[in-house]
């Protein structure tokens, strides 16, 4: 069985099976640091899972908004035309909450803060928090962690 930890202050993502580390990537978490509340920008805490998996057998860099893919590759001609956006790209791991009062229901709920695990311009970088809350991956990385999880997948951020 897979888990994943995310650690906040080492800005890592780490993949256990069967209890065993099996493989570990650089993240990036929220600027505004950890939090629960909701418009707070930061990185929700605490026992989470993976509630759906989106973008599966698109292209690398395939750019979302609000969950859809909107036919766009991400370049840097349209990073420079929407410089504005927060460039979620190429798969979306959406999360959600466990606790009740924690991370799920009223206005600390994870999942209706559209908080994910998902790919970010490869310009960007890693091990430094820069988020508004989501947790961002390279995207061939996001690729291969897509690859081995399910939905229901358990994720603790720390």
């Amino acid at each position: 069985m897979r888990h994943l930890k995310i650690s906040i202050p080492h800005q890592q993502l780490y993949v256990y099976v069967d209890g065993v580390l099996a493989s570990t990537y650089s993240v990036s978490t929220a600027s505004n640091g950890p939090g629960e509340l909701k418009n707070s920008g930061c990185t929700p805490r605490g026992k989470h899972y993976i509630r759906a998996k989106i973008g599966a057998d698109l292209p690398l860099n395939a750019v979302f908004v609000g969950r859809r893919f909107t036919g766009e590759i991400f370049s840097e001609a349209l990073a420079q035309h929407f410089p504005q956006r927060d460039w979620i790209l190429t798969r979306i791991l959406w999360l959600s909450g466990l606790e009740v009062g924690v991370n799920r229901l009223a206005n600390v709920d994870t999942m209706q803060r559209y908080i994910y695990i998902h790919g970010t311009p490869d310009s960007e970088p890693m091990g430094l928090p820069l988020s508004h809350g989501c947790i961002r991956m390279r995207n061939a990385d996001l690729i291969e962690l897509f690859d081995q999880i399910d939905a229901g997948t358990m994720v603790q951020i720390d």
